[in-house]
């Protein structure tokens, strides 16, 4: 099954959903900047590979938009810490 990961702009997070449920990562934008603040992802849907999808998704966002990133969440951190092709985003 094929996930496929919104950016709700008006909430300020890229949200995936899956029957009742949930997974999202909170960000804000100011000027040139991406903040990604918090990825929340329920029980239900853990172990899956959203928090992934949801930050990879939120960096390429980043990417095409020519924003910088400053990673406030741990598992946004993380992420950026293994995939080092994301390095360049991050806020100099």
């Amino acid at each position: 099954m094929e996930m496929t990961v919104t950016n709700n702009e008006s909430a300020g997070r890229f949200e995936i959903t899956s029957g009742e449920s949930m997974a999202l990562l909170e960000y804000h934008v100011t000027g040139n900047l991406l903040t990604l603040v918090h990825t929340e992802v329920p029980k239900e849907l853990g172990g899956k590979g959203f928090g992934g999808m949801l930050v990879k998704f939120a960096l390429d966002y980043a990417s095409i938009n020519n924003l910088s990133v400053v990673a406030q969440c741990e598992f946004a951190k993380s992420y950026m810490m293994r995939h080092k092709e994301y390095s360049s985003l991050l806020r100099r």
